[in-house]
C-alpha cells in the first residue's frame, strides 16, 4: 500500500511529524514499513504556460510543433513540442532553461529541427506523476499563469509505502492506515466514509444475490447525463500516480480513488450495455467471459460471477468484463459495491492467475458495512467532475449475518503478555480499534455471545464472571475472532517495548536422554576420527536404487512418492542414506578433493507393508479423533534414524613424514564397530553378502541377534554407477536398533589398584574362522579375571599351513583384591585356549 503523506494528513490532526516519524509508529503498531520515498524535491523552475501560437513544421518523420507560449514573461517563449493533444490557449505545465526535472534532468536552451528551443512543455511522466507520456500535460483553464508547477499540483510530497499482510486488510487503504496513525500520535481523525447517503425507496437497477456464501451485500447505483469527456482533477491524479495507478479515465479514477481511500473496490458498468438483472452467483459449466485486460477466460463451477440476462459480465471482486466497459462515449453509468466472499475471491484469482488491486483487497476481508457510504460518494464525485445526475434509487441485496462476539476476562491481555495494563486500558484500546464493549452482565440477553474458551481460563482460579468482558468487532476487522487476538490488539497498542524480557524458567529433568546423548556421542567419534559431516536432501530416483544393485524384492525399494518433488529425477524419499553420500563424494572428488571421509545421520522413510497410500486429512476446528490419529499413524511410513560413512582415496595421509595409507574395507568396519561402542555395546561382526557391498568384502554388525547394519567395500557395478573411486568403502547402521539396546545408565567400576598381569597366545585357525569369534571363545574361556584383550598380529604363511591363520592375542588379567599369582593367570589362559579349540578349532601355535 502506497500513500503521500499530504493524502493522511487530510483525515489526521498531525503534529509536526515527518515521514520517518510516521513510519516508526506505524511499525512499533505492527504495520511494516516497505520504504520512504520523498518525491518532487529535485524538480525546480517549472511554470504554467499559455499556448499562443502553433507552427506546424515539415519534412520530419513525425509531427513537430514550434509553439510560442507566454510564461508571464516579458516576451513569450518558443519550444520544440512533437506532441499534439494540445491547442492555442491551452495552459501547460513549460520547464525554463536551468529546470531540472526527476532524475536529475536538466533542461536548457537548444537548436533543435532547425529552431531553438528555449526550454520544453511537459508530460505528465516528465514530472514523475505518471507513466503517460503520449501527450503534453493539459492544465485547467483558470490555472494562474507563470505559477509555480510543484507548489500547483502538490508535486513535493512523502510516499510511504507498507506491506501489508494477510491479516490487516484494512491498512489497504487511507482509511485504514490513518485510524492506526491517529492512534497511534493520540490525535483526532476523521472517518472518510462518515457520509450520510439519503434513503431511496426506489432501486437503481434490478439485482438478486443468487449464492450467499458467495456474496452478502450488493449495491448499485446510476448516474445519467455523464461526460466522458470529462478530465480527472490534476489532484486526483497526482494522488494515483503516488499511490502507483494509472490515471486512465475519470470514471475509472473516481472508483480507483475511492477504493484506495476507504479500502472498498468500487466497479463501474455501462448502463447501455447491461441486459436485464443483475445476479451475483456461481459460474455454470462451459461459461466463458473475456476480461477487460482482453483474455477470454474458461470459468470453473466455484467462480463468483456477477451477471445479467446475457451471462457472466464481472469476475466479482477481481476484474470486470469487456462487454460493459466504460467507454468514450458512456452517459450512463451504474455504480457497483459489494462484499464478496474472502476466501471465494482468493480461490478464483488463484485458479485465474488474475491478482488485482480488488481481489487484494477481497481476500484480505473489506468492511461489509461500506458499500452504501462508498457508492454514494462515488455518485457524488461523477456527478460534481463529470457533470451527470445522480438518479434517484438505490439497490441494496443483502443477507442478514449477526455479528459474532467474543467473551474476554478483562485480565486476558495482562496474562499473555507479563504486563498489568489493567480493565481500563484494555477496554480503551479495545474501543479505539472499534470494538463495542460491554461487561457480561449488561451484554447476557445479547446473542451470539459465546462462552469463554478453555484456554482463555487457564490460572489458578475461573475468572469472576463481573471480569468478564463481551466485545463485537468492527465490522472492518475480520481477523478479530479469537481472545488472543484482542489481547493482541492491546499490547501492541500499548507498545511491543513495554514487554518485559524473561527467559524461561529451565523444565524439571536431568538434561539430555540417553537417546540424544548417544546422537551427540556418535557425531562426536565420527568428527574425532578424521570424517566430515555433510548433509542432503532426503530424496531418491529409482535411478539411485538400481545404482545400488538391488533386488527387485529389496525392501529398500518400497518408497514413498512426493506430490510435488523438487526434481523429476528425485521424486521419491530415501530408504537408505548412501545415494546421498556418494553424490556428495563425486562432487567432492571432481573438485580436486580425493582423499574423503564424510558422514552423515538421518532419518530414512520405509513404508510398511499393506499401509494406506494416503493418509487423511483433517479439519483444525476440533482435536482429532483417536481413530483419525490412528489412521494418520497407519499411513506414515516406519522413520529409523540411521548412520553411514563412505571413504576413499588415502584414510592416513602422505607427507614427509612417510607413506600413507590407503582407505579400507576394515576402516569402514572399524567406524561401524565405533559407533556402537559409544552405545556401551559391544558388535558381533560376522561375513555376509548385502548389496550394494563387495560379496567377499561385506560385514554385517549385530548386538545380541539384532542386526545393526552393514559395513565393507562397495561392489565394483556401485562404484561405477554412481562414478565412485576404485575400491571405495561405506558403512550404514541404524541408530534406532542401538537406542533401543541402550544398557542404561552407566555403572562406574571401581577400579583395581593391584598389578595387571599379562599372557600373550598365538592361535592357529582355518583362514574362513572370523576373527571376532576366536575373541568372543576366549572371552568365554577366560572368566572374570580377564580384563582386555587385543589382537596384535595375524599371520599367513608357510608355518601355519595352507588354508590356515595365526592371530597371536595379548590377554590382561586382573584382580579387584588381590594380585594374581602365575598359576591363576597361567589357568585362565588355558582355559581360554580350551574354548577357543571348542568353539572354532583353534590350536597353539608352536613355532
Amino acid at each position: 500500500m502506497k500513500f503521500p503523506l499530504s493524502w493522511l494528513r487530510e483525515y489526521v490532526d498531525l503534529p509536526a511529524a515527518n515521514a520517518h516519524e510516521v513510519a516508526e509508529k506505524l511499525t512499533a503498531a505492527g504495520l511494516k514499513l516497505e520504504s520512504i520515498e520523498s518525491v518532487g524535491d529535485d524538480i525546480k523552475n517549472v511554470v504554467v504556460g499559455e499556448v499562443l501560437s502553433i507552427e506546424e513544421l515539415a519534412g520530419f518523420k513525425k509531427p513537430i510543433r514550434y509553439c510560442s507560449v507566454e510564461v508571464g514573461e516579458a516576451a513569450p517563449r518558443w519550444l520544440i513540442c512533437g506532441a499534439t493533444n494540445f491547442a492555442v490557449g491551452d495552459r501547460v505545465a513549460v520547464a525554463l532553461p536551468g529546470a531540472v526535472l526527476p532524475g536529475g534532468f536538466e533542461v536548457g536552451s537548444r537548436k533543435t529541427y532547425g529552431h531553438v528551443s528555449d526550454g520544453m512543455i511537459c508530460s505528465a511522466r516528465e514530472l514523475g506523476i505518471g507513466e503517460d507520456h503520449s501527450g503534453i500535460l493539459i492544465l485547467p483553464a483558470d490555472t494562474h499563469l507563470g505559477a509555480d508547477v510543484v507548489e500547483l499540483l502538490g508535486l513535493r510530497d512523502d510516499v510511504i509505502e507498507l506491506e501489508v499482510t494477510p491479516d490487516r486488510g484494512y491498512a489497504l487503504s487511507i482509511r485504514g492506515v490513518a485510524r492506526e496513525v491517529a492512534t497511534a500520535f493520540g490525535v483526532p481523525w476523521r472517518d472518510p466514509a462518515d457520509i450520510e447517503p439519503p434513503a431511496f425507496d426506489d432501486e437503481a437497477h434490478p439485482a438478486s444475490i443468487a449464492d450467499p456464501t458467495a456474496c452478502d451485500r450488493f449495491v448499485l447505483r446510476s448516474v445519467s447525463g455523464f461526460d466522458p469527456s470529462a478530465e480527472t482533477p490534476m489532484w486526483m491524479q497526482v494522488r494515483l500516480a503516488r499511490a502507483g495507478m494509472r490515471p486512465v479515465s475519470l470514471a475509472v479514477d473516481v472508483t480507483n480513488y475511492l477504493m484506495l481511500e476507504l479500502g472498498q473496490p468500487l466497479h463501474a458498468f455501462d448502463r447501455s450495455r447491461l441486459t436485464g438483472p443483475i445476479v451475483v452467483r456461481r459460474a455454470e459449466p462451459g461459461e466463458r467471459l473475456e476480461t477487460l485486460d482482453h483474455v477470454v477466460r474458461e470459468l470453473y463451477p466455484e467462480d463468483i460471477l456477477i451477471t445479467d440476462s446475457s451471462g457472466a459480465i464481472s469476475m466479482a471482486g477481481t476484474m470486470g468484463g469487456l462487454a460493459t466497459e466504460i467507454s468514450g462515449e458512456s452517459t450512463e453509468l451504474v455504480i457497483e459495491a459489494a462484499h464478496f466472499s474472502a476466501t471465494g475471491t482468493a480461490r478464483m484469482s488463484r485458479r485465474h492467475n488474475l491478482v488485482s488491486e480488488a481481489s487484494r483487497r477481497f481476500e484480505r476481508g473489506v468492511d461489509p458495512e461500506l458499500p452504501l457510504y462508498a457508492s454514494w460518494r462515488a455518485v457524488q464525485m461523477l456527478v460534481a467532475f463529470g457533470g451527470g445526475t445522480a438518479e434517484a434509487g438505490v439497490t441494496h441485496a443483502f443477507v442478514d449475518v449477526e455479528p459474532a462476539t467474543i467473551v474476554i476476562p478483562a485480565d486476558h491481555p495482562d496474562r499473555v503478555a507479563g504486563v498489568a495494563y489493567g480493565r481500563d486500558t484494555v477496554v480503551r484500546r479495545l474501543e479505539q480499534v472499534g470494538c463495542t464493549v460491554v461487561a457480561q452482565g449488561a451484554a447476557s440477553g445479547q446473542a451470539g455471545a459465546e462462552a469463554v474458551p478453555a484456554d482463555v481460563l487457564e490460572g489458578p482460579a475461573r475468572p469472576d464472571p463481573a471480569e468478564l468482558l463481551v466485545v463485537t468487532p468492527p465490522s472492518w476487522r475480520p481477523d478479530l475472532t479469537d481472545p488472543n487476538d484482542l489481547a493482541e490488539e492491546v499490547i501492541r497498542l500499548e507498545g511491543y517495548e513495554r514487554l518485559p524480557s524473561v527467559l524461561p524458567a529451565a523444565p524439571a529433568g536431568a538434561g539430555l536422554t540417553e537417546v540424544q546423548r548417544l546422537r551427540r556421542r556418535v557425531g562426536r567419534a565420527l568428527a574425532a576420527a578424521g570424517y566430515v559431516e555433510t548433509l542432503a536432501y532426503p530424496f531418491i530416483g529409482a535411478r539411485d536404487l538400481d545404482g545400488l544393485q538391488l533386488p527387485a524384492d529389496d525392501a529398500r525399494r518400497r518408497t514413498l512418492r512426493l506430490a510435488n518433488p523438487l526434481s523429476e529425477d528425485e521424486p521419491l524419499m530415501r530408504t537408505t542414506l548412501l545415494p546421498g553420500l556418494f553424490k556428495t563424494l563425486v562432487r567432492n572428488v571432481g573438485r580436486g578433493f580425493g582423499d574423503v571421509a564424510l558422514f552423515e545421520s538421518g532419518l530414512v522413510y520405509r513404508p510398511e507393508p499393506g499401509a494406506p497410500a494416503k493418509a487423511p486429512v483433517l479439519g483444525v476446528e476440533r482435536r482429532p479423533s483417536q481413530e483419525e490419529l490412528d489412521g494418520i499413524a497407519a499411513a506414515l511410513p516406519r522413520q529409523p534414524l540411521r548412520v553411514a560413512v563412505v571413504l576413499a582415496g588415502e584414510f592416513d595421509r602422505s607427507g614427509w613424514w612417510g607413506q600413507g595409507r590407503p582407505a579400507g574395507w576394515s576402516d569402514a568396519v572399524e567406524a561401524a564397530r565405533m559407533v556402537v561402542r559409544e552405545a556401551g555395546l559391544e558388535p558381533v561382526v560376522r561375513a555376509d553378502r548385502h548389496e550394494p557391498w563387495h560379496p567377499g568384502r561385506c560385514a554385517a554388525l549385530y548386538v545380541g541377534e539384532a542386526l545393526v547394519g552393514h559395513a565393507g567395500e562397495l561392489h565394483p557395478r556401485v562404484v561405477e554407477a554412481f562414478g565412485l573411486p576404485p575400491r571405495t568403502c561405506a558403512m550404514e547402521l541404524e541408530l534406532s536398533v542401538l537406542e533401543a539396546a541402550l544398557p542404561g545408565a552407566v555403572q562406574a567400576v571401581p577400579v583395581s589398584s593391584y598389578p595387571v598381569a599379562t599372557q600373550d597366545v598365538a592361535l592357529v585357525v582355518p583362514a574362513e574362522v572370523p576373527v571376532a569369534q576366536v575373541e568372543a571363545a576366549l572371552r568365554e574361556g577366560a572368566g572374570e579375571l580377564l580384563e582386555s584383550i587385543r589382537l596384535f598380529d595375524v599371520y599367513t604363511g608357510a608355518q601355519v599351513g595352507e588354508g590356515n591363520k595365526s592371530l597371536a592375542y595379548t590377554l590382561r588379567f586382573r584382580a579387584a583384591d588381590r594380585t594374581l599369582t602365575v598359576e591363576e593367570t597361567t589357568a585362565a589362559r588355558d582355559a581360554a585356549v580350551a574354548q577357543a579349540t571348542t568353539s572354532t578349532g583353534a590350536h597353539l601355535r608352536t613355532a
